[in-house]
């Protein structure tokens, strides 16, 4: 088949929907399909199979820093290259983006699957917006051929506003095999480490991995704790007291290719998010590598790592619940290897061939269907 994937997200910028169609599309590509990824990014151009549509611009909502791409020059460009590819499926990420995705889904000129990767809790000011402009979106929902959401909490977040219509939840995919049977990092120093993977801003909760460490680190003189991620919260190191931040290892972005070392390196992973996750693709990675758990308790973790199975789910933006998880898997080494070996198996419910067994069934399903004639351009 011939599968156009349409990112809304700049293709230079970190992000789980990049990472999640990076690998898809490598993992097409080797069933035999014909795969074409346009998106923003800094440089336009064609990269391979990556064609760069445009530039983009910082936006923040729902907690985190976002690159997206809107101007006219971008969706007139974005919509040439999709008729000259003549595809037989369209899959937008986050079809109701503004700009690339939104005109993707309006002038797709073959059926669409639309991915919903994202969670709007109706508390928040995103929330309250996303609710007061969902009947302006029923027309993007209808154009959409076929639903996926990652998560029931995403699948809720979307369908509890838009109604009719068929979502069908498919996880994010992760490679796990890489991470079950990477070879250690030996960058670390000896004793036992706490994992913390995602980049550095607001509603991934480093702040409460700090001052949970800091509260620990005397009880526990072998403990070290390691950050993988960059962002604008990198500073919250300067939460633990000075004497302690020898032990804190701030490792910056690491290539994926070096992230599986890290997490077979460690001895918990913790995920302290503040909300606002839909699925948690690093929970996954944790315990592919086989690895316990203490996150927080937030919609799109629970489906993933379930509280007493693979995690220990603690009550979200509470430092003091972090620190007590973390110091019950210290304590008692047992439970934390029993929640590592379930990890271990339930990972394997998102291995890649799982997921692309059901994609080609879907994207043949959507391919059966007769493409809607293409709507004339607009800036959407």
């Amino acid at each position: 088949m011939r599968i156009i994937q349409v990112s809304p997200y700049s293709w230079d910028a970190p992000g789980g929907v990049q990472i999640h169609i990076r690998q898809l599309t490598k993992h097409l590509q080797e069933r035999g399909h014909e795969v074409l990824v346009l998106a923003p990014g800094d440089t336009p151009g064609a990269r391979e199979h990556v064609h760069i549509v445009g530039r983009t611009f910082t936006t923040f909502s729902n907690g985190s820093v976002a690159k997206i791409a809107m101007s006219p020059r971008t969706l007139a460009a974005l919509t040439r290259e999709m008729r000259a590819f003549a595809p037989d499926v369209v899959h937008v990420h986050e079809p109701f983006c503004p700009g690339i995705s939104l005109t993707a889904v309006w002038s797709a000129p073959a059926p669409v699957v639309g991915t919903f990767h994202s969670y709007f809790d109706r508390a928040t000011n995103e929330g309250r917006l996303y609710t007061a402009f969902a009947p302006l979106l029923r027309p993007i929902w209808r154009r959409v051929h076929r639903r996926v959401a990652v998560s029931q909490a995403a699948r809720h977040s979307a369908k509890g506003r838009l109604g009719k219509g068929d979502v069908q939840i498919l996880p994010n995919g992760v490679e796990v095999e890489r991470f079950a049977t990477a070879t250690p990092a030996t960058d670390l120093p000896r004793g036992r480490k706490l994992l913390f993977v995602g980049r550095l801003e607001p509603r991934k909760g480093l702040p409460f991995a700090m001052r949970a460490f800091a509260q620990l680190a005397d009880r526990y003189p072998d403990l070290s704790l390691v950050v993988v991620g960059d962002g604008p919260e990198r500073s919250a190191v300067s939460m633990v007291p000075a004497a302690l931040r020898s032990r804190v290892h701030m490792l910056g972005k690491v290539s994926y290719e070096a992230l599986p070392t890290y997490h077979r390196a460690a001895d918990i992973f913790i995920s302290p998010a503040t909300g606002a996750e839909s699925f948690g693709i690093v929970l996954v990675e944790a315990m592919a590598a086989g690895l316990p758990i203490v996150a927080s308790n937030i919609p799109g973790y629970r489906e993933v790592a379930r509280d007493g199975r693979e995690s220990l789910l603690v009550t979200p933006s509470d430092a003091d619940a972090l620190a007590r998880g973390i110091a019950r898997l210290l304590d008692d080494p047992s439970e934390a290897a029993r929640l590592g070996a379930n990890g271990s198996l339930r990972s394997l419910d998102y291995a890649w061939d799982n997921i692309i067994d059901e994609l080609e069934r879907l994207y043949e399903s959507a391919a059966g269907v007769p493409p809607r004639e293409p709507a004339a351009w607009a800036a959407v």
